[in-house]
Parts: C-alpha cells; sequence; structure tokens
C-alpha cells in the first residue's frame, strides 16, 4: 500500500483536509480525559457496537481493527539499552477514531459515496523518545485520514499506519518503524508469552454506566531488538517492551476526569499494570483496577482495593499544570513495594491533548527479597487543554 512522505506536497494537502473535518475537530475539543484512548459517551456514540459483555478473544484476528467500535488504539512503550551503555524511552501509539458507524450489513460508513478522499475514520499517532545519557525528551504527531492508503489498520497480516509510521506484526513478531527530527527507532518485538486479558476476561469496566467499558488486552513483556538512531547514527538496542491494545464505544463515567496508568517489568519476571482513575475531586474512583502477572506467567486481576498508590513528589510543565512525579506503589496480597520514579522528570506531550508519558525505574522489595524494574507511567487530564 502506497505511503507518501510527510514533506510531499500532496501529503501536506491532505493531511490539512483531514484537520479540517467536522470529526476531527470534535475530537480536539474533547474533554481532558477523552484522549488518548477513551472518548466521552453519549448520543456520538450511537449507532456503534458497545463492549458490554464478556466475548471470546481470537488471535492472531484480535490484534488487528475493530471497526464497529467507535475508537481503539495500539500502544508500544518500552526501555531500550545500547551497546555503548546509552539508555533510550520509545512509545509509538496508534489511535483509530470512527466519525460515523459502518452499515452492519456491508461494513461500510452510513450514507457514505462518491470521492476515494472520503472516510469514516481518523488517524492519530503519537511517536516518542527518551534519550535518558542526553537529558532529552522528543515527541511528535501525525494525524490523517483512512483514505488513500495513507492511514489504516488490517488483521491479516497485522498492519496499522500513518504515512511512513508503521505498526506490522506475524505469528512471532512485531515490527516497528517510526521517524521525527531527530531520532528514528527500527524495533522488532517478540512476545515472550500469550496476550494478557485485562478486567474480567477481557472486559474492562471504567465506570457505572453501561457504556463506560472496552476490550483491552496487554502483552507485559515483549523482547526487543533493533536500532535507535540519533542525529542520523544508529545504535544497535535490546531490551523491554508492552503492548496495550484496546477497543470500546463508551467513554470514562460522567464523574471521572482522568487517569494514572502503570506499566512495569520487574526483574523477577513479573509484571504489574494498574490504572488508577481520577474523579473531578481529585480522588480515586472505584473503577480502578489492574493486572499482576507472576514470574511463572499466572495472571491476578487486582481490584481498587488491592493497590496502594502514595504520591511523593511533582513536576511543574511551563503553563503551571502540575503532574506527579513519584510514586510508592504497595499491594499488600503480594508482598510487594516499589519506589516509582521519572528516568526524566519533563516527559510531556503538547499534543491534543497535553498529557505526560514516560519512561521511570521502579525498586523495592517482594516478600523481603530486593527488587528492581522498568516501565512506563502515564498521566492523563493534569493540564489544561488549548
Amino acid at each position: 500500500m502506497p505511503r507518501l512522505p510527510t514533506a510531499s506536497p500532496a501529503y501536506a494537502v491532505i493531511l490539512s483536509g483531514a484537520v479540517a473535518l467536522a470529526g476531527v475537530a470534535a475530537v480536539a475539543r474533547a474533554a481532558p480525559a477523552a484522549l488518548p484512548g477513551i472518548l466521552p459517551g453519549g448520543p456520538a456514540a450511537a449507532g456503534f457496537a458497545q463492549a458490554q459483555e464478556v466475548r471470546p478473544f481470537v488471535f492472531p484476528r484480535d490484534h488487528g481493527p475493530h471497526d464497529e467500535f467507535r475508537q481503539e488504539w495500539w500502544y508500544c512503550t518500552g526501555n531500550l539499552d545500547a551497546a555503548g551503555g546509552e539508555r533510550f524511552g520509545f512509545e509509538l501509539t496508534f489511535f483509530r477514531f470512527a466519525l460515523q458507524p459502518a452499515d452492519a450489513a456491508t461494513g461500510a460508513a452510513a450514507g457514505a459515496a462518491g470521492s476515494a478522499w472520503r472516510s469514516r475514520e481518523i488517524y492519530m499517532a503519537h511517536f516518542t523518545v527518551t534519550d535518558v545519557a542526553g537529558r532529552r525528551f522528543r515527541f511528535a504527531q501525525k494525524l490523517s485520514r483512512a483514505a488513500l492508503g495513507l492511514a489504516g489498520a488490517r488483521a491479516a497480516p497485522l498492519e496499522v499506519w500513518i504515512d511512513d509510521w508503521t505498526l506490522a506484526g506475524d505469528a512471532t513478531a512485531w515490527h516497528l518503524h517510526a521517524a521525527q527530527a531527530g531520532y528514528q527507532i527500527e524495533l522488532t518485538l517478540e512476545p515472550q508469552g500469550p496476550p494478557v486479558l485485562n478486567g474480567e476476561a477481557g472486559l474492562s469496566s471504567k465506570a457505572d454506566e453501561p457504556t463506560a467499558a472496552s476490550y483491552y488486552y496487554s502483552i507485559p513483556r515483549l523482547q526487543v531488538s533493533g536500532r535507535v538512531s540519533r542525529d542520523g547514527r544508529a545504535r544497535d538496542v535490546q531490551g523491554l517492551a508492552w503492548v496495550d491494545h484496546e477497543w470500546g464505544s463508551g467513554g470514562l463515567g460522567a464523574g471521572e476526569s482522568g487517569w494514572d496508568w502503570f506499566s512495569l517489568q520487574l526483574a523477577d519476571g513479573s509484571a504489574l499494570m494498574f490504572y488508577a482513575l481520577r474523579d473531578r475531586g481529585g480522588g480515586r474512583d472505584p473503577h480502578s483496577a489492574g493486572t499482576w502477572i507472576g514470574p511463572d506467567g499466572a495472571v491476578r486481576s487486582l481490584p481498587d482495593s488491592a493497590v496502594g498508590i502514595e504520591v511523593s513528589g511533582d513536576w511543574r510543565n511551563a503553563e503551571g499544570a502540575r503532574y506527579p512525579a513519584g510514586w510508592r506503589i504497595r499491594v499488600p496480597s503480594l508482598q510487594l513495594d516499589l519506589t516509582v520514579r521519572p528516568v526524566l522528570a519533563d516527559q510531556e506531550l503538547a499534543t491534543t491533548p497535553r498529557y505526560w508519558e514516560g519512561a521511570v525505574d521502579a525498586r523495592g522489595q517482594r516478600a523481603g527479597r530486593e527488587l528492581a524494574g522498568r516501565g512506563y507511567v502515564e498521566l492523563v487530564g493534569y493540564a489544561r487543554e488549548r
């Protein structure tokens, strides 16, 4: 499928046309908690499939798109080490947003006809690099309509793309490519275990409203090899990545304002995912939840009451928005006690919306034994939207 280079005039015209679509304007005006990932519910979700019942997951098909739902996202984050000792974090995320439902019988957009430029879907992608030794955090965003091969997703074989940013997969590995000013990644991700279903067998409820739910699975440990290029110089890297894939048509609950999401890969082979949903008063919503994956691969769901989180520091951006910047995470049932700290204070994406997502280190104990790890944290809903 052809991809136009981002510097081409044709791409610039197409991208500006995509941004002008009324649906994109609606996305940009969404509440702070609406993106990345979860859009608000309400009348706009009418006509789309809803995540309301436990369903079977079938792989590799479910790695691909689910067009009957309003929104979907593929998250890839990881920590990498170069042979010379340099460390990098990366995020490559693709979002799919449907502007109108597909006709249930034909799969075509309701009322769609005519021009090949027309599309019922918009794709957005974020690519970041945390250059620890260089003390630099860089981010870039792309936005495009799903027309003329400019952006899209398919399941067989797995491919999600905007222009030349790609996520492609086969039976044994996922492959990532993205580039921005000064940095480029070419990475191969090999899963070290099967997908893990979060929530109730993959059904993740975010609030009491029946539409405030999504289907959600993680691949918590993927061995990474490949190259990171900085200023044109390639470095061979190795490390670990985490993949999240989530889709649905609802949003957060009416009283919720954002979330703090943690994904930690620990040195004993275990992994921890937890999202702390925040209410509009700043407290934690009881629908917060997570998943623990033991060194043996055993999976345990963690309800809100199972995980304690204490904030130990903060960081302010140039506009004065304050983000938490250090945490103590305790899970008494696992005898787990961790201190989590960002590797750089400023890992904020000044995108739409503005949010913080970055590489972190973890250190602590489990059952009295010292334990270290790495991971990623995402903080949404703290910054005032433009």
